[in-house]
């Protein structure tokens, strides 16, 4: 058996190669707080402090798309996997492997795009290391980002409760349709952009709102593979309201044309929660208060069961399920 491009997706396939052979060692798996969770990072007891540690790498092609680039990316990610965890942000490191002859001026745009994206969290990165290998090793660039954050509640994507109330924090499918409808030349008369952004400003004003059992971004595998993972993990099923979901015009217009399923494309700047029934309207508020929240919906509600059903808008119903792999690759 051989690694394939949908091993590195978020999807099924992915989920296979994870159990069978990158977290099935003893030092790859430590008890409480490694990778035994699966989650968005790892949860460090320090004293009276819960440090969260993650790390992420980014291999987007193209490396400059309607809406962002690689080096925001590279920060979003990061520091997005922390603030799921309920993490404040406070350093990141960079690793960056750069192909020879890559043009140094795209460097210096993909490092003031980081700084910018880490003045909109609050966050530095302090350390980082560089390597160049010779022409053609590698498509470009590639970076790598991991970061510590600090959480006084840590959370997890596992914490789903029966009456927990679903909500996501604006359009579903942008990152992704913008990628593709632009390696493919599409014009579908309004630009397709992506969501890419560091989302901790916005976290902090929901969790200061109300009660979050859990929460995930919705990144490779998009919504469909993120909801399906908190259904998974928390042993509840997920009813999710099909006229509820917020999905743009246009990026549906997209996946129509492209025969993709806009639940299944990868998104850098939303967080699908499940929240306490009786805050679910103050943690609604605060997030359609922040500017990345505007379109901030409630989708749905967990219940006794297994899976994740979608009620469709002519009244039926069918199982949204995880994707085998990402339908548009390298995203992020």
């Amino acid at each position: 058996m051989k690694v394939n491009l949908m091993h590195g997706a978020g999807g099924a396939v992915f989920s296979e190669l994870l159990g069978s052979t990158l977290t099935k060692y003893t030092h790859n798996n430590a008890g409480g707080i490694g990778l035994e969770s699966l989650d968005d990072g790892a949860v460090i007891p320090f004293g009276d402090l819960n440090l969260v540690f993650t790390t992420d790498s980014h291999v987007v092609k193209p490396l400059f798309f309607p809406g962002g680039d690689i080096g925001r990316i590279a920060v979003s990610g990061t520091v997005n996997d922390l603030a799921m965890m309920g993490a404040r942000p406070i350093a990141l490191s960079c690793a960056m492997i750069i192909e020879e002859g890559f043009d140094i001026a795209l460097l210096e745009k993909i490092v003031a795009s980081m700084d910018a994206a880490l003045g909109e969290c609050g966050a530095s990165i302090v350390t980082g290391d560089t390597k160049v290998l010779e022409r053609g090793a590698i498509d470009g660039i590639a970076i790598n980002t991991a970061g510590i954050g600090v959480a006084e509640k840590p959370i997890r994507d596992c914490g789903l409760l029966v009456g927990d109330v679903i909500i996501v924090s604006g359009t579903i499918g942008d990152h992704g349709m913008a990628i593709m409808a632009h390696r493919e030349g599409f014009d579908l008369g309004e630009q397709i952009t992506s969501d890419v952004a560091p989302l901790w400003s916005m976290v902090e004003k929901a969790l200061a709102a109300g009660d979050i059992h859990a929460m995930k971004d919705p990144t490779r595998g998009g919504f469909s593979n993120a909801i399906n993972e908190m259904a998974e993990k928390s042993g509840v099923q997920v009813r999710i309201t099909e006229a509820s979901l917020p999905i743009r015009r246009n990026v549906k217009s997209a996946s129509d044309l492209l025969g993709i399923n806009p639940l299944d494309v990868a998104n850098e700047g939303k967080v699908v929660m499940g929240v306490a029934p009786n805050d679910a309207d103050a943690i609604l508020a605060a997030l359609r208060a922040h500017p990345l929240g505007k379109d901030a919906a409630i989708i749905g509600v967990v219940t006794q069961g297994t899976s994740v059903i979608l009620e469709t808008a002519i009244g039926g119903e069918r199982f949204i399920e995880p994707p085998i792999g990402d339908p548009v690759p390298r995203v992020c």
